[in-house]
């Protein structure tokens, strides 16, 4: 018998790494030393070094950025934080004309006589009550009828919606009438009372003069300024306007109205009217005006 070679009994020898099992090959191929590890890439130079974390610094700043941009954006269109949406428009101004053209006085201006209206004579006869204006009137008979339509007259639109009238000639233009109307009109601010009547007045004649009569027309001033009517401060301005249209038999008329404070932010409005081809009912300005009384 031969002598065992050493191969025969490699895997006897206590100096081997490997359990037993894991012999593959020969004892040559398991002692063979494991392969060198992959050499490392050469390290960049210093330029090359800096050029690349500049780079990396600049993208994370652009995406900070970036998200910075996106939730400045989010908030600024949101509908609270939008500054390119309408800027929300300033309040318009909702009072009555008459108040926007006459405000209260901010002074103590000199109030026009009054007299409690329980000195005045009781009223009597045939009223005209216009609950809304707050007064009541003297009512005339034939021609005389009541008022039973609403009348939006003029820039204000007053709206005469109380009195009585008779048609004293009908022409292309429609009837002509002779009026005693009256009416509510707003002319203070929310809930004052206190009323700068002079302005009213004359705004509420200017407008009666411009839109209520053929034009151009000449006025013949009788009366204008502050009174009292029915114990109130009142402002009454009376005038004969002289005017021509074609077709109309009357190319005057005496007219007058009355603003008058009622103590509320209403003031009463009371406007007659009196052809000049009906003079005979000329008395009736002056007399319908003594006889209002303020309910």
């Amino acid at each position: 018998m031969s002598e065992p070679t050493p191969e025969t009994f490699a895997w006897q020898r206590p100096g081997d790494r490997f359990a037993s099992g894991m012999v593959t090959g020969s004892a040559g191929s398991l002692l063979a030393p494991p392969p060198p590890p992959p050499e490392a890439p050469p390290a960049p130079d210093g330029p090359k070094r800096r050029r690349r974390q500049m780079q990396i610094f600049a993208g994370i700043a652009g995406g900070i950025l970036a998200i910075g941009l996106t939730i400045l954006l989010a908030l600024v269109f949101s509908s609270d934080g939008n500054p390119f949406r309408d800027k929300v428009s300033a309040p318009t101004d909702v009072r009555p004309p008459l108040a926007q053209a006459c405000p209260a006085p901010t002074g103590s201006p000199s109030p026009a006589p009054t007299r409690a209206p329980g000195a005045l004579p009781p009223a009597t006869g045939a009223r005209t009550t216009d609950t809304e204006a707050g007064i009541s009137y003297k009512a005339y008979g034939a021609p005389w009828v009541p008022w039973t339509t609403v009348w939006r007259a003029g820039t204000l639109e007053v709206p005469y919606k109380v009195g009585q009238h008779f048609v004293t000639e009908t022409y292309g233009g429609g009837e002509y009438h002779a009026s005693i109307l009256s009416a509510a009109v707003p002319a203070a601010d929310n809930d004052a009372v206190t009323l700068n009547l002079e302005c009213v007045g004359q705004q509420v004649a200017a407008d009666v003069r411009a839109e209520y009569y053929p034009q151009p027309n000449t006025l013949e001033r009788i009366k204008d300024g502050l009174t009292t009517i029915g114990g109130r401060p009142a402002y009454l301005s009376q005038f004969r306007l002289h005017f021509h249209e074609a077709g109309l038999t009357a190319t005057d008329e005496l007219s007058a109205v009355a603003v008058i404070d009622v103590g509320k932010p209403t003031a009463a409005v009371l406007y007659v009217s009196i052809p000049g081809t009906h003079k005979q009912w000329d008395y009736v300005v002056d007399d319908v005006m003594k006889s209002v009384r303020v309910l």
